[in-house]
């Protein structure tokens, strides 16, 4: 059982939860993950370290409510404990001293950029960081994110908060303007992600992607995770999350993302309706 230490509620969709697991945070490196398991009923879930705290032995999980068991998990409180908690899982960020590098998060995926932008500072590096979401009630960490990076700048989707754009526009109007990056890191939702593959291949500019497709076992067995990657089959859980934002198809990534979300929504409805909250026989 893995303890929640610390809840807090980011946006209305997005929690954060501060949970006691010593042995993980004695190991886990920027960009890699977890699966965690509510209860003897749930299903597994990968979440990406936001952040970890080696003396402490605890980790920082951010979750956004989409699905029935985000939804789920939400309702857990301080005190509660989840069952079960594997990692750190997937292979750790490359960090090193690039020079001038370019992080880029939207949306949820500003939590995984995080750490990975603070290791990047600590490596030496001048760390430029965009991050945004569709409007300002669901931004996230900014503060965090302006204290790992010698200059941050924000947007929003509908110009509520920031720069009315979108990240991966800000990114090419910094090109545009004369930064020279030699690195790039952009997580978020699959259309951001592909459009920051699109500016940071036409400025040959090194870059990488965290990819999140459906995911059980988080060990390359079952093979759910598939992604092709310059044309050929790669498992997100063992040969990345990361990899070359240049050599992923992700119109395929997309057509997989949605395989299931008949399923996964009726799986929510029916969740939703349940009095008991969760405790439903599905």
């Amino acid at each position: 059982m893995f303890k929640i230490l610390r809840k807090e509620v980011l946006t209305p969709q997005t929690k954060l939860f501060v949970v006691e697991a010593p042995l993980i945070a004695t190991k886990v490196e920027p960009g890699q993950f977890v699966v965690l398991r509510i209860d003897e009923k749930g299903e597994r879930i990968p979440l990406t370290v936001a952040d970890f705290d080696r003396e402490k032995g605890t980790l920082t999980l951010i979750f956004q409510e989409v699905g029935k068991t985000t939804y789920h998990l939400g309702t857990l409180n301080e005190g509660d404990a989840i069952l079960d908690l594997v990692g750190p899982l997937g292979r750790p960020s490359e960090i090193e001293n690039f020079g001038k590098v370019a992080c880029v998060g939207g949306g949820i995926g500003i939590a995984p950029v995080y750490p990975i932008a603070r290791a990047l500072k600590a490596a030496g590096n001048e760390v430029i960081s965009i991050i945004g979401a569709r409007s300002k009630d669901l931004l996230i960490l900014e503060k965090e994110m302006a204290e790992v990076s010698h200059e941050i700048y924000v947007t929003t989707d509908d110009g509520s908060y920031g720069k009315k754009a979108f990240v991966t526009q800000e990114l090419e109007r910094l090109i545009k303007e004369g930064y020279r990056f030699a690195f790039a890191i952009g997580i978020g939702p699959v259309p951001m992600m592909k459009a920051f593959a699109l500016v940071t291949t036409r400025y040959a500019i090194p870059a990488k992607v965290s990819l999140n497709p459906i995911m059980v076992d988080g060990t390359g067995m079952c093979g759910v995770c598939r992604v092709s990657v310059s044309g050929v089959t790669r498992f997100a859980c063992v040969d990345g999350p990361e990899f070359d934002a240049s050599e992923v198809d992700f119109d395929l990534l997309t057509a997989r993302q949605r395989i299931y979300c008949e399923e996964e929504r009726q799986s929510l409805e029916r969740y939703q309706q349940s009095k008991c909250g969760g405790c439903e026989r599905e």
